[in-house]
């Protein structure tokens, strides 16, 4: 899945209005004990983070990034849960990152407008569909990671199969696909006379070429390991030194027939193929244009890179030469220079937005200005979490990790702070999301055993305790409150002082790829494929890139290898869920709280917009009504 940014998570959830990385609303902290601990984000930065030199969506105080759930490894920067659409993209399957921001509640499958009766024939083409966004970190496919990323680069770039709205795996650019009786070997073949946006043939080479490259060590893609990985062949060429540029389980039979063979069968696979690091790639393009070839991007999706501005607008437009039906739209337009959504969305300057809690009492007046035009958000597939390295003393002892979980009283925060517009999280998988269970037991707020397992800790002097830095993203904003009262909490409960330093989002996901981050927080993780395998396995096998708290379990590892080949879907649910189990035992995480939908405004001329819980393409059946 992708990290997201709070704010993100949700406007994404809710739609993509806000950036992708990050939206914040301010919220309110109650309980007058804990405001007495005063927490002082510092902008000292981590000795191994460098900032990256383009900006990256931070959290900001109502508006930024936005794509969020769905998991390509996706993280997304946690909101401050406000009810409030934080991206546009919807969320895809895969896990993807987004900084925090102030919550807005992601959004899962809601039907578009109701109200509309138009007919196909009745629609007509054209207009400009304006959203807020963050800058996203990257445009290159095979480089994404995160919501704000994957929000755009699902319009313009395809793969052989992709999730629908309702997050079922439909044929892309693949017209059909078989799969052999050991389930090792797919054959796909491609749709006739497909053409990039530049009118070039499309053939299974490349293909062939354009997932190599994913996996090639020049590359440097972060996330190829974890979605292409059980290619035969492809392991080899990530390990090695560059030498070796061509998998043998991947082979162009003829120009429409491609052949992939995996290492075993795996349930999971050809989900991981609707995720961007499956994504085909114009040769010529990327060659051709160096680092920078995604300025003058040639896709393969239902839009075109038009316009790239760094921190002030991306501008996407129709691809004429898109193999399906054209996009309705003439023109998207995301807005990367910030500003309060809520004032953008009244002042016309955005067609989208999600309704943060300070706004949802006029909002939902009845029979008030804004009665057309909410929209309810269902739950996105996402969690909200702050991540501890297991390495990184003193979060290398097993008791300290539990202490402070046990100190922080989610229910507190959920009522207090966002007002029940948050589930309180207690496990990994997302309510609703295959393999969730109510049977796994979190560690709940408990100050005496919290106290307990401090004392019986190796770091229960506080001399022998390394200072503790709990790193999120933004860019000197203020942090997300739910952050700074779990900081509160661990001062209150246990005596624990800890720093609160901002990094930029680029920087942070790419510490957070080196696990340099000794606490991570502001972030959660959208689900990139409707599968635990996205959670479970991607997060926390000792051997996964996505395992950025270095967590590691024998038995954990042992649980998730034989889900990944076990055929009786009971049982391979029943084997992540005991995995699930022990990672909240072992305080892999501190799960903070889970998505339970919220609302987003949409302009009365908007129509065909919908809200997904995953990162799908969704901008091509937009239309315009007068």
């Amino acid at each position: 899945m992708k990290p997201f940014l709070f704010s993100t998570l949700l406007f994404l959830a809710i739609l993509s209005c806000t950036a992708s990385e990050g939206e914040r609303v301010a919220a309110t902290v109650a309980p007058t004990a804990l405001s007495t601990v005063a927490i002082t984000p510092t902008s000292k930065p981590l000795a191994t983070a460098t900032p990256s030199p383009t900006s990256v969506p931070t959290a900001t105080a109502t508006a930024t990034r936005s794509p969020v759930v769905i998991a390509t490894r996706t993280l997304v920067p946690s909101p401050t849960p406000t009810p409030i659409p934080t991206s546009v993209a919807a969320a895809t399957a895969t896990a993807t990152r987004v900084p925090v921001a102030t919550a807005t509640p992601t959004i899962s499958p809601a039907q578009p407008r109701a109200s509309s009766s138009e007919s196909a024939d009745e629609i007509r083409p054209g207009g400009v569909l304006r959203m807020l966004w963050t800058e996203p970190p990257t445009l290159d496919p095979h480089l994404a990671t995160d919501t704000t990323s994957a929000g755009i680069v699902v319009e313009v770039f395809s793969g052989l199969v992709r999730l629908n709205p309702d997050l079922q795996i439909r044929p892309d650019l693949a017209e059909s696909w078989k799969i052999s009786g050991d389930l090792t070997v797919y054959e796909f073949k491609l749709r006739k006379d497909l053409r990039f946006s530049n009118g070039e043939p499309l053939t299974t080479s490349d293909f062939k070429w354009s997932m190599e490259r994913a996996a090639h060590p020049d590359t440097r893609s972060p996330v190829a390991e974890t979605y292409l990985g059980d290619i035969i062949g492809v392991p080899e060429i990530i390990s090695g030194d560059g030498a070796i540029t061509e998998a043998l389980g991947i082979e162009a039979i003829d120009d429409r027939i491609l052949r992939i063979t995996t290492d075993a069968p795996k349930a999971y696979f050809i989900a991981k193929l609707t995720y961007t690091t499956a994504y085909v790639l114009n040769r010529e393009n990327v060659l051709g244009g160096g680092d920078s070839w995604t300025d003058n991007a040639v896709g393969i999706g239902p839009f075109v890179l038009d316009q790239h501005q760094i921190g002030e607008r991306i501008v996407l437009v129709r691809n004429d030469n898109y193999w399906g039906r054209k996009a309705y739209l003439d023109q998207v337009v995301f807005n990367l220079a910030g500003g309060a959504a809520m004032t953008m969305y009244e002042n016309d300057e955005i067609d989208i937005t999600g309704v943060g809690l300070a706004d949802r009492p006029r909002v939902e007046e009845r029979g008030g200005p804004f009665a057309e035009e909410l929209v309810v958000v269902p739950a996105g597939f996402s969690t909200q979490y702050i991540g501890f390295n297991t390495e990184i003393p003193p979060f290398d002892d097993l008791k300290f990790r539990q202490a402070l979980s046990y100190a922080v009283d989610k229910e507190l925060i959920a009522d207090q702070v966002y007002l029940n517009t948050v589930r309180p999280a207690y496990g990994i998988l997302p309510p609703n999301f295959p393999g969730y269970s109510d049977s796994i037991e979190g560690l709940r707020f408990d100050p005496e055993m919290a106290a307990q397992l401090l004392a019986e800790s190796r770091y229960a002097d506080p001399a022998d305790r390394p200072p503790i830095v709990v790193t999120v993203p933004g860019t000197g904003g203020a942090v997300s409150p739910d952050i700074q009262i779990v900081a509160a909490m661990w001062k209150q409960v246990l005596d624990i002082d800890i720093e609160l330093q901002q990094v930029e989002w680029a920087t942070y996901l790419r510490d957070l790829d080196r696990q340099n981050l000794q606490v991570f927080g502001g972030l959660g993780w959208v689900a990139d494929y409707p599968d635990p395998h996205n959670f479970i396995d991607i997060l926390f096998h000792s051997e996964s890139a996505g395992n950025h708290g270095a967590y590691s379990n024998p038995n954990v590892d042992r649980l998730i290898e034989e889900a990944r080949t076990e055929r009786d879907i009971i049982r391979r649910l029943q084997l992540y869920n005991e995995a699930e189990q022990t990672i909240v035992d072992n305080a892999a995480w501190l799960p903070m709280w889970f998505d339970v939908g919220g609302l987003a405004l949409v302009k009365p001329h908007v129509r065909g917009f919908k809200f997904t819980p995953i990162i799908v393409p969704v901008l091509k059946d937009v239309y315009f009504v007068e």
